[in-house]
């Protein structure tokens, strides 16, 4: 066999073995590497290099060793699920950086980061001022979390003392110019409806590279000519996405007063404005 294509073979057949290796060792091998698996995948990214280029009759060596390399990786990950002082020794503790606005000097040398990589991971998190910051830990990954201090974490509902409705996650129904009918039976919505929205907007399946249904059934499209504007939807079905809308802000209402009468007038708008709805759904949503 010719060097050059035993070479391409050994090169296929390595990216197989990889492929199912990877597979094996889980997700953490690509999103967040601990220390010891970024020395894992250097090795073995190592030893796929042998097996492809070594020429000789132990190249198969490579692969014995490829193989004790994914186990010693597999046994060290059981090790630190069952173990916390086996995490902290391989993949170090924790370190804090901030507490209470202040910098800890004598951690920043320990785990050798400069003020300037500090300040550039602040920013990072939009903070731009230390004594904003609570709390900033270096996990064990390099990565820092920043906790704000209260006064400058951003409201939300919760503080307000509102309890907000869920909301439904919005669905792709077209992707790369076809329908998909598994996200509208999800939305209990048919192909007879989606091909209605589409022709307010003059346009066909074909012209759509993206489309998405939001939680109030509200469709928005991304078309594969970038140039073209996509036309706005008509009154009647803006209005009709409104209506709904105030029948939600109205539920939300009922939720968050503690008023036992105010909450009952927003429960029986909610209701009526419900009602009015189904009976006008025929005329403005078309």
């Amino acid at each position: 066999m010719p060097e050059a294509l035993e070479v391409v073979l050994r090169t296929l057949f390595a990216v197989v073995v990889m492929f199912f290796l990877t597979k094996i060792l889980g997700k953490r091998q690509v999103s967040q590497l601990s220390f010891f698996e970024y020395i894992t995948g250097i090795t073995v990214g190592s030893l796929a290099a042998y097996i492809s280029l070594d020429t000789d009759k132990t190249w198969h060596l490579g692969l014995i060793a490829l193989g004790v390399w994914v186990a010693c990786s597999l046994g060290i990950e059981y090790l630190q699920i069952k173990s916390k002082k086996a995490r902290d020794f391989i993949d170090f503790k924790s370190t804090v950086l901030i507490k209470d606005g202040k910098i800890l000097e004598n951690n920043m040398k320990k785990e050798r980061l400069s003020v300037d990589e500090l300040l550039e991971e602040l920013r990072k998190k939009d903070v731009f001022k230390v004594a904003d910051v609570e709390f900033a830990i270096m996990e064990s990954d390099g990565a820092i979390n920043v906790l704000l201090t209260k006064e400058n974490q951003p409201f939300t509902p919760k503080d307000l003392g509102i309890k907000v409705a869920p909301e439904k996650e919005t669905l792709a129904v077209i992707m790369d110019g076809e329908i998909l009918d598994e996200p509208l039976d999800t939305l209990n919505l048919s192909r007879k409806w989606l091909q209605t929205e589409l022709e307010k907007l003059n346009l066909t399946v074909k012209d759509v590279f993206l489309g998405q249904v939001d939680s109030y059934g509200e469709l928005t499209v991304d078309l594969y000519a970038d140039k073209v504007k996509v036309p706005q939807p008509q009154d009647k079905p803006q209005l009709y996405a409104l209506l709904k809308k105030c029948e939600a802000d109205l539920e939300l209402f009922g939720l968050s007063t503690k008023n036992k009468a105010a909450k009952q007038m927003y429960g029986n708008c909610s209701e009526q404005l419900q009602e009015l709805l189904q009976k006008l759904k025929p005329f403005i949503q078309n």
